[in-house]
């Protein structure tokens, strides 16, 4: 059965790095449907542009998705419809196929009288060629994502079971994927052998659960167990779960943005406390540049555990300076430029009192495009600041990523474009910018350099991008605005 709607979402596109995509799945609770709702609400911050759910047993299967928001796709009565002891759901941003409602996952596809649903988060490098070779073999596409190409790669192996069917495809990919299935009253999990995206596994009374972030099992009530393991299948069927290793990892290559900004920060990803994480490269940035202010303050909410280990560490008084208004709707602010200085005072506030002539100094985690931060800082000018410094709690974002991170073009990035930090200071309108190393960066982690990606600040990339991929993210023309 399927139940689909489109709602129209709009977004206001700032210098924030997005991420593809949170994906949830839970095997064997008798109410499926509700506890992978409950998931996606715990994931909603990995993707605003759609959601969607996947629900069914050994035999049948239904599924809802639609544009926009959990809150605003979902309710009571939908969920209700969702039956089966088995779900899988998924809220997405696009980095690979357009917005719109075929491209929302979960994907759902029939094969021999069976079901199969993909939530995927991450991005496939080869997608171009395998659409190539199984266009050629004759396979017809629903879709513009590479999560489709998945089902096509096992359909051919499926006479000789799921599990080798799974292995047969897998083996066939390249990039970034962590990815939750449901079929036929089964449940698998798969992470590629890099360990780009995290994927976690978990306990609900004796239900398995899996879920892009810890802060997901909080929600609903579940215990983390592990992480899925890089190169590792999990196939959960009759309350018992299998786990197969197919794959060798000769190296992992986590993806340092999601400690940096992505992963909410009571979750825990590769195995680490996000909060933690970030709190120590504010200290660490302490401890490489300090400037004369009256006071420390992030632009909320993105730099506030990275300005509160800054505070700590300097001894300078930490301030909320802008204060967020939690209370606008998405379609109020417009992805125009006209609208784009009245979106600034709708969503961030400067305290006047507190920030009138004085020196302060900004603690953000990330500057990829730099127009945001622009913006707001000139609000800061605005009500009479004395002088704005900033520290950035990573290094400079220089080099496109093509594992499902949405700066997917080296024109679209500050740091590529401007080759100075006073160059970068200039074009936001700073007195001063400084970013942490890369080598303080990965030791507040506490995980050694060589088990990240750290492509996006050194260039250096796990999976060498293909070529027709590497022209389009190299491209050298600005795309910065004026």
């Amino acid at each position: 059965m399927l139940l689909a709607k489109s709602n129209d979402v709009h977004g206001c596109q700032d210098d924030s790095p997005r991420e593809k995509c949170g994906i949830f799945a839970i095997h064997e609770h008798p109410d499926a449907a509700r506890v992978t709702h409950m998931g996606l609400f715990a994931l909603q911050h990995r993707g605003q542009e759609s959601a969607g759910i996947v629900a069914g047993d050994n035999r049948n299967v239904t599924h809802y998705k639609g544009m926009g928001l959990v809150a605003d796709v979902f309710n009571k009565d939908i969920i209700a419809r969702l039956k089966g002891n088995n779900a899988v759901g998924h809220v997405r941003y696009s980095t690979t196929g357009t917005s719109n409602i075929t491209n929302a996952q979960p994907f759902l596809a029939h094969h021999a009288g069976v079901y199969y649903a993909f939530a995927h988060n991450g991005n496939l490098t080869n997608t171009v060629e395998l659409h190539e070779k199984l266009e050629d073999r004759g396979a017809i596409f629903q879709s513009t994502m590479d999560t489709e190409t998945i089902i096509h790669l096992m359909t051919p192996h499926l006479k000789n079971g799921l599990e080798k069917a799974l292995v047969a495809a897998v083996a066939d990919l390249q990039g970034a994927y962590s990815i939750v299935m449901i079929s036929a009253g089964r449940i698998v999990a798969i992470r590629d052998p890099y360990g780009f995206k995290p994927l976690c596994l978990g306990k609900l009374d004796n239900s398995f659960v899996f879920a892009s972030e810890t802060c997901a099992f909080d929600l609903v009530g579940a215990k983390y167990i592990r992480d899925v393991e890089p190169g590792e299948i999990i196939i959960a069927q009759d309350g018992m779960m299998k786990s197969i290793k197919p794959f060798v990892s000769e190296r992992t290559a986590f993806c340092m943005f999601e400690l940096v900004y992505f992963a909410r920060p009571d979750s825990h990803i590769f195995e680490r406390n996000v909060y933690g994480c970030r709190k120590r490269m504010g200290q660490e940035l302490a401890r490489e540049y300090i400037p004369t202010v009256d006071f420390v303050m992030p632009f909320p909410d993105s730099g506030n555990y990275a300005a509160i280990g800054f505070a700590q560490e300097s001894k300078i008084p930490f301030e909320m300076g802008m204060i967020r208004n939690h209370y606008i709707g998405r379609t109020f602010i417009q992805p125009t430029q006209a609208k784009r200085d009245l979106s600034v005072r709708v969503k961030l506030n400067p305290v006047r009192e507190l920030i009138e002539g004085k020196s302060v100094l900004i603690v953000e985690d990330s500057i990829v495009r730099g127009t945001t931060s622009r913006n707001r800082v000139r609000a800061l000018r605005e009500v009479g600041v004395k002088a704005v410094h900033m520290a950035v709690s990573c290094p400079r974002t220089c080099f496109p990523c093509p594992y499902g991170i949405d700066f997917s073009s080296k024109g679209e990035l500050l740091a590529a474009q401007k080759e100075t930090e006073p160059d970068i200071a200039d074009f936001i309108g700073l007195d001063s910018v400084h970013y942490l190393s890369l080598e303080g960066m990965v030791r507040a982690t506490g995980i050694p350099m060589e088990k990240f990606c750290l492509a996006c600040f050194n260039g250096d990339y796990p999976i060498k991008p293909p070529e027709k991929m590497a022209k389009l993210l190299f491209e050298q023309e600005s795309l910065l605005e004026e």
